[in-house]
């Protein structure tokens, strides 16, 4: 089980959903939010091969969960698997969801993009701030 951000909580309502995020991480959803996504990957042709193979990946590792009165959750065996995650973690915003970290997968991901923050500002956020 891990505890979720107090701020995090009230945005879940009666539930979320766990599923396989980018970089080896398990991603946190209010329900609205993942269906959003679903239906976002669903909408692209089913002749594209890389959407297919996204919604599968996506959508088989995906499980509903209920917060418990502490506002912890489970995370199941196969996405602790998938993200490795066995010791120490990392639970972080990222807009409309949070993520979920093995702790050393984090950091050695966090000082590999360091290097290039400023440059992706650029491309990302043309006007800047």
């Amino acid at each position: 089980r891990i505890a979720l951000p107090a701020k995090f909580r009230s945005q879940l309502g009666t539930g979320c959903v766990l599923a396989r995020g980018q970089e080896r991480c398990v991603y946190l959803l209010p329900i609205p939010e993942f269906r959003r996504i679903a239906q976002q990957v669903q909408r692209t042709s089913l002749s594209d091969k890389r959407a297919r193979n996204y919604l599968r990946v996506f959508l088989s590792g995906a499980v509903d969960e209920e917060p418990d009165k502490q506002g912890r959750v489970t995370v199941p065996q196969m996405l602790r698997d998938y993200a490795g995650l066995d010791g120490d973690i990392v639970v972080i915003g990222v807009g409309t969801r949070a993520e979920v970290w093995d702790k050393q997968t984090w950091e050695t991901y966090l000082s590999e993009q360091e290097d290039d923050y400023s440059d992706m500002a650029d491309d990302i956020l043309p006007g800047g701030f």
